[in-house]
């Protein structure tokens, strides 16, 4: 038998510190090179985005593939890329330790797709650590909050 899956996954991950790190004038290329490496990996990117310091990713997991092997993945070619591209990201500190993942319906797809489209709207009023703590209450993940930023 083949293999057939839906796997719809929010990952959040974000800078050291949470400091800002992302602008208008870096956020495309980023954003582009994540969802390259996505693609790459059999992964179907629906959207990536963020905010000034953490990123967010609508995407398809292959079966294949496990969440944490390809968030580790895509920091360290991000890294690389920014290494590479330091005038755009002379402000990058590095990145946390660990992410969060969230799994979905794929009808919230059209919803998650939106809810990352306005992150900068969104921002305005919430903090990265607001919004994060309200996702994990969303999804009743046990959390030490001391070990949100690490």
């Amino acid at each position: 038998m083949s293999t057939y899956t839906q796997f719809l996954y929010q990952l959040v991950f974000g800078s050291k510190n949470h400091d800002p790190f992302i602008s208008s004038k870096n956020k495309d290329l980023l954003f582009g090179y994540i969802a390259g490496i996505l693609k790459k990996k059999s992964c179907h990117s629906y959207i990536v985005g963020g905010a000034s310091n953490h990123i967010h990713i609508i995407t398809h997991i292959h079966p294949t593939i496990s969440p944490s092997y390809l968030i580790k993945d895509i920091k360290e070619a991000c890294h690389a890329l920014m290494c590479r591209e330091k005038v755009l990201f002379q402000s990058f500190p590095g990145w946390q330790v660990g992410y969060s993942g969230f799994t979905y319906h794929i009808s919230s797809r059209n919803n998650l797709i939106n809810y990352v489209k306005n992150q900068a709207e969104h921002h305005k009023t919430r903090t990265f650590k607001e919004e994060l703590i309200q996702l994990l209450n969303e999804h009743s993940v046990n959390y030490k909050e001391e070990y949100l930023f690490k």
